[in-house]
């Protein structure tokens, strides 16, 4: 019995961890969503980045560092 619970945790939490977030950001001047698969924390990401590009988020700059922490940007 222990093994099996031990089989089911470690699945729940592979699937917890491989979880895609979506958030859509109104702050940065158009309607785009950001997504990402075991990215960190948008807000945290997002901050850095900001400060990286010189707060110009449409940059390409802007948008590599995003994606180096996880997050790729569409235009929904």
């Amino acid at each position: 019995m222990h093994k099996k619970l031990t089989v089911f945790v470690l699945a729940a939490a592979a699937l917890a961890t491989s979880a895609c977030v979506t958030v859509i950001d109104a702050g940065d001047g158009g309607d785009y969503a950001w997504t990402g698969q075991g990215a960190q924390p948008f807000d945290a990401a997002r901050d850095a980045c900001r400060d990286r590009a010189g707060k110009q988020e449409g940059t390409t700059a802007f948008i590599t560092c995003m994606a180096e922490k996880g997050w790729t940007r569409t235009n929904d």
